[in-house]
This record gives C-alpha cells, sequence and structure tokens, in this order.
C-alpha cells in the first residue's frame, strides 16, 4: 500500500493499492547481438519481443520488419557505427540505464494515484529501447516505451548535432518518468472540444499538466512542465504582464493556427509574446488558470475537472488575476 502525499489540496485516498509498471529491457537484450550470430540474435529478437521487435525495426530502423536479409547488415551497422556516434552512445545508454530503480518508482507511485483515480485505466507496460536519436517516446498499442538514448544528460555532446539547445533541458534520466505519464495522460483524456481557440487548447493542457503534476508529486512544477528553474522563475515574475498582453491582443479566442503553434508547441521562446518568454507559455498560463479554478472550487473532484469541457466556464470560475 502506498500513503498518499500531494501538493495541495487533498485528492487521492490515504491507502492506495500499489500498482506495478512492468519494465522491458529490450535496450540490454538488442546490445547483445554480436556481429558472428546476427541471424540467430534477430530471430531470437522476434522471438521473445514479437509486439515490440517489427516496431523498432520499422519505426527506428525504417526498413520493412519482414526483410531479415537487410536487417542482418543494418543492425550490426546500427549497433556499432562511429559516425553518427552510436556505438559510443549505445554504451552510455546501457550504463547509465543500468540501475532504473528510480525511473521504476516514479513510474509505480504515479500509476498507483492514476489507478486510484481511475480503476478502469490498464497500467501500461514499458518497453526501453535504443533509437538512433530518432525517439523518446513510442506508443504500442496501449503500451509505452522509451528510447533510453535520448535520456543521457543535457551537456551529452552528441545532443549539439541532432537538437536544439531548448531541447536538451529534458534530455536527462531524471525525465523519462515525466515523459511517459505524460504521454500516458494525453492519450487516454483526449482533446475533445468542438471549439479550437487557443482558449479551449490552453484549459486542456493546463488540466492535464495540473494532474501531471500531482502524479508527479516528488518532481517540483518546473521539472513536470519541462523548464529550468529560471525559466519558471521568469514566467511568475512576468506572469501579470503576461496575461495582460493574451488579454490585449485578445489571443485567447483566437483560431490562427499560428497563434496556437507559438504559443502551444515547443520552441526557445514564444514569439507571440517575448523572445525572452520559455516556449509553450500557452500551456504554463493555461496550468495556472486550472490551478486557480481548482483552488476557488474546493467542491470539484480531479475526475469533474478533466471531464469539464466548458473552458470558458473555468476561465470564469477561476477568478485568475495574476
Amino acid at each position: 500500500m502506498l500513503t498518499a502525499c500531494q501538493k495541495g489540496r487533498n485528492y487521492f485516498p490515504k491507502t492506495m493499492e500499489a500498482q506495478h509498471v512492468t519494465i522491458v529491457r529490450f535496450d540490454e537484450a538488442l546490445m547483445n547481438v554480436r556481429t558472428e550470430s546476427v541471424a540467430d540474435d534477430i530471430r531470437l529478437l522476434y522471438t521473445e519481443y514479437p509486439d515490440f521487435m517489427p516496431v523498432w525495426v520499422e519505426d527506428i530502423l525504417g526498413i520493412p520488419s519482414s526483410d531479415t536479409a537487410y536487417l542482418q547488415e543494418a543492425l550490426p551497422q546500427f549497433l556499432n557505427d562511429t559516425v553518427y556516434g552510436f556505438r559510443d552512445t549505445n554504451r552510455r545508454a546501457k550504463l547509465l540505464f543500468q540501475d532504473i530503480s528510480d525511473v521504476q518508482q516514479e513510474l509505480d507511485e504515479a500509476f498507483t494515484r492514476l489507478k486510484a483515480l481511475y480503476p478502469e485505466m490498464e497500467v501500461p507496460r514499458v518497453t526501453l529501447f535504443v533509437s538512433g536519436f530518432n525517439a523518446s517516446i513510442l506508443f504500442v498499442g496501449e503500451d509505452l516505451a522509451a528510447g533510453t538514448d535520448m535520456y543521457l544528460g543535457s551537456d551529452y555532446e552528441y545532443y549539439n548535432r541532432v537538437v536544439y539547445e531548448y531541447q536538451k533541458q529534458t534530455m536527462r534520466k531524471e525525465c523519462m518518468a515525466t515523459d511517459l505519464v505524460s504521454a500516458y495522460l494525453f492519450r487516454h483524456i483526449p482533446y475533445t472540444s468542438q471549439k479550437n481557440r487557443l482558449l479551449e487548447n490552453m484549459i486542456y493542457r493546463g488540466k492535464v499538466m495540473y494532474l501531471l503534476s500531482l502524479l508527479m508529486d516528488s518532481e517540483p512544477d518546473y521539472e513536470v512542465m519541462g523548464y529550468t528553474r529560471e525559466q519558471w522563475k521568469w514566467c511568475v515574475k512576468y506572469e501579470r504582464a503576461i496575461w495582460n498582453t493574451m488579454m490585449d491582443k485578445r489571443d485567447l479566442f483566437k483560431t490562427d493556427s499560428k497563434i496556437l503553434t507559438s504559443y502551444l508547441n515547443d520552441g526557445p521562446f514564444t514569439q507571440e509574446v517575448s523572445q525572452d518568454a520559455p516556449g509553450r507559455l500557452g500551456t504554463w498560463v493555461g496550468w495556472r488558470i486550472v490551478e486557480s479554478y481548482m483552488q476557488h472550487n474546493p467542491e470539484v473532484s480531479l475526475q469533474q475537472l478533466m471531464a469539464e469541457g466548458d473552458a470558458q466556464k473555468i476561465l470564469e470560475l477561476s477568478f485568475y488575476k495574476p
């Protein structure tokens, strides 16, 4: 049994039935493939990982999973590549993720809390893999997979070749569990509004982030958001100015894809507000509105919040005035 401990209001039972997330180590099995026995090793991978191996071959290597002859050539090249740094990267991933007890604990606790809220939700299985810098998170049916080579530390030298500077903040082992739970929530709590204004998108994402922060109870909010501490402090410092800018420009009620992209998509900054503002600022403000809504409406449960589709109602009853 897991004793509930969370920020703010007490949304969870004092005790909850502990859940266990099964983590499958496809990454280790893959890196045990040897050139001298590649055909046999590939057959073994298909036998032991019948659901994931075809997905990995097609999504990561980009070749038909049925083309085992080509796979026998491509797989050793992928594992031993020195041009793109895959060999060194895979070795680092194997070492860093040799102990995954921290990831395991965070996932177990998050899904214990989520299952207490939504008993009908299934606890997913998580498969770890190496991606050649191609993917952080994959869906495999109802299950999830995470690329360990995308979480080797913000200072990992090879990231300079494949990602932008602002993307490195969340490319740390500490971010993997949050990314997995976030992906699960956004898939199982879909956007259902018939309106596609910025407001509806902000409130939807803000609700998911609010729930995510409660599930990832041990993580500070700036980590849950994927911000640095400094980025979070900047947002808090200029919160009133941010809101005034959005209201003055009436951006909340716009549906233009350029506006939505600027406020909601990841990027080095939020252009509609300031080049000093971090990306996804609309999501951050949406989260703050939802927080205010829940503070001013203590009778509303988490389930009721997530089911509430009227973004205008949430905004009005939040009394959000930074």
